[in-house]
């Protein structure tokens, strides 16, 4: 029966990517079958994690340095995971999450020039176990993300947040790092090319989420079936 099974997605991507509009469309499309989703993102997500959210992009955090700013991403990530992600899946949920621990392992540690070992700590602590079953990284030029951020911004009259405002090596710099993270972790990781149209790109997300969901499916089935 469908949503019997919790499953954990990321999006993960440079800015301007596209991940809140192909979040939005792979929940319209899940929830159109019958399954229970939960959409969420970070920084934010639950309470605590939103109001340490304004403190990081509006820059407040920015002038106690990149370590500080890493500790409160996994201060606020722990507290979502603890409050909202973790009981969503218990719960048997499909949780889409834009951005998590990947975003963390590119900002602040490629580009924020923070120890791996100091990163996958913090990391490890956060998210007490829980790790996404699948991610989804919408891979563009840093260029063509920056240009598609700015447009999307002047449109809804909001100012650039503190990453948007960064030099296009630091965001070109996240980019590789991102494509990295995929090639060391094939079996959760997966690049889809967000040059593409806006609706292939989403059937290529739908593909791969589909095929975790199938097993799980037909393992409830089957339970239901033994009872």
């Amino acid at each position: 029966m469908p949503g019997a099974a919790g499953l954990f997605v990321t999006f993960e991507g440079g800015e301007g990517a596209g991940k809140s509009t192909q979040i939005r469309h792979l929940a319209e499309s899940l929830r159109a079958r019958g399954h229970d989703v939960l959409l969420t993102r970070e920084p934010g997500g639950s309470k605590g994690a939103e109001a340490v959210r304004h403190v990081l992009l509006s820059g407040a955090a920015e002038a106690f340095g990149t370590r500080m700013e890493a500790i409160l991403f996994a201060a606020a990530r722990n507290d979502h995971v603890e409050e909202l992600i973790r009981p969503a899946i218990s719960a048997g949920m499909i949780v889409l999450c834009d951005r998590f621990i990947d975003s963390s392992r590119v900002y602040q540690g490629v580009t924020g020039n923070l120890e791996p070992e100091f990163i996958e700590t913090l990391q490890r602590v956060a998210i007490n176990g829980i790790v996404p079953d699948c991610t989804l990284i919408l891979d563009l030029p840093a260029r063509t993300g920056l240009e598609r951020a700015r447009r999307r911004g002047a449109a809804g009259d909001v100012a650039p947040d503190r990453f948007e405002k960064e030099e296009m090596e630091t965001h070109e710099k996240r980019r590789e790092a991102f494509l990295d993270i995929a090639s060391r972790e094939p079996e959760r990781c997966h690049v889809i090319d967000a040059t593409q149209p806006e609706e292939q790109i989403a059937a290529l997300v739908r593909e791969h989420v589909d095929r975790l969901l199938e097993p799980k499916v037909t393992n409830s089935l089957a339970e239901v079936s033994d009872e």
